[in-house]
């Protein structure tokens, strides 16, 4: 019997990741899943899931086999479980036990009480041999978003801000313009492109009167989030030209408007009931770039997953300071001039 090489299920896997990336800021609220099929260790299908509503990652490598009596032998190679209900679109272990593959082979489990290990049973039920848990936490790594919108019922929380080499992320004034360089804030507007929705304060409206879209990268614009409790904010400003679907977190009233939401909470439960409702609109990850009020009200809270911290080389001397966290330094990494810092929290996922 020929001894199984896991260093080549790895290697496949490894390929299923790069390929389930070209789904980012298109798949959400689905997870990002890229699928290799292969046959006598040789690639003869590959495919991703390329946008939410449509064919999923191994619809599209089974459709790209040219011969489809090869798919009898083959393996499959999927980075998250196969979905086994009806969604948007038929379930995908059923296509695969249709065409009677070989083996299935993946990183991850679906947690999602719809999947949850439903796509193993049948798979293993219909004949095909499974084998699970290959980079598993690779595959957790890439679809953090998805899992943490399952298990934790809120978006994956990106904390965001640029600081002067003193430790100011404003002057006195609140004018931040502009303390990170241009390389930077081009890489602010990729990163806008790939997440669901961008939060800011009340204050950071009020001064800076932000788009809050991408314009220096392409992609979709997030959705905008605006804290403004007591909707003291004029109409007038940019956030309110309905662009882009905006939401309003206050504790006075509800309304919906063509691309303007009036979202009311609670002022004592705030931040867990706005989270709450974004979990329920669909949204799995949010960006949140100030101002420091706001960036401490979730730390503060400890609601947060992930800070991407800028810091430049000029000084203020004085000013509004930047936030502090008590996070793991996770990488570090020269943009040009300014350096960019990512912490994770020290007690594990939040």
């Amino acid at each position: 019997m020929k001894k199984h090489d896991h260093h080549l299920d790895e290697l496949f896997m490894q390929r299923c990741l790069e390929l389930a990336t070209l789904g980012r800021g298109y798949v959400s609220p689905n997870p990002l899943v890229g699928c290799v099929i292969v046959h006598n260790e040789r690639i003869i299908g590959e495919g991703w899931h390329k946008k939410f509503g449509e064919a999923h990652a191994e619809v599209n490598a089974v459709a790209s086999v040219e011969d489809q009596e090869l798919l009898k032998e083959s393996t499959v190679y999927v980075n998250l479980e196969p979905c086994s209900h009806f969604g948007k679109t038929p379930p995908c272990v059923d296509l695969l036990i249709r065409h009677q593959v070989k083996k299935v082979v993946m990183a991850n489990l679906d947690t999602h009480p719809n999947v949850s290990g439903e796509g193993i049973k049948k798979l293993r039920e219909a004949g095909v041999e499974v084998i699970t848990g290959i980079l598993d936490k690779q595959g957790r790594e890439l679809n953090k978003r998805f899992f943490t919108d399952v298990e934790k019922k809120r978006p994956y929380i990106i904390l965001k801000w640029a600081q002067t080499a003193d430790g100011f992320i404003a002057q006195a004034n609140y004018d931040s313009k502009w303390i990170s360089n241009e390389l930077s804030r081009q890489l602010v507007h990729k990163w806008r492109s790939e997440e669901d929705a961008i939060l800011v304060g009340t204050k950071t409206v009020f001064h800076d009167n932000p788009q809050l879209n991408v314009r220096e990268w392409t992609g979709r614009n997030p959705v905008r989030v605006v804290i403004d409790r007591f909707l003291k904010l004029s109409e007038k400003l940019k956030v309110f030209d309905r662009s882009q679907q905006t939401i309003i977190y206050n504790v006075l009233k509800h309304e919906e408007h063509d691309n303007l939401i009036l979202a009311r909470v609670d002022e004592a439960e705030f931040l867990p009931q706005l989270l709450q409702d974004l979990h329920k609109r669909g949204i799995q990850s949010v960006i949140v770039e100030g101002g420091a009020q706001t960036l401490n009200f979730f730390i503060s809270n400890g609601l947060w997953n992930e800070a991407r911290v800028f810091q430049a080389t000029r000084t203020f001397g004085k000013g509004i300071k930047a936030p502090e966290l008590k996070g793991k330094l996770s990488s570090t990494e020269t943009v040009s001039t300014d350096t960019l810092f990512t912490y994770h929290p020290i007690y594990g996922e939040n």
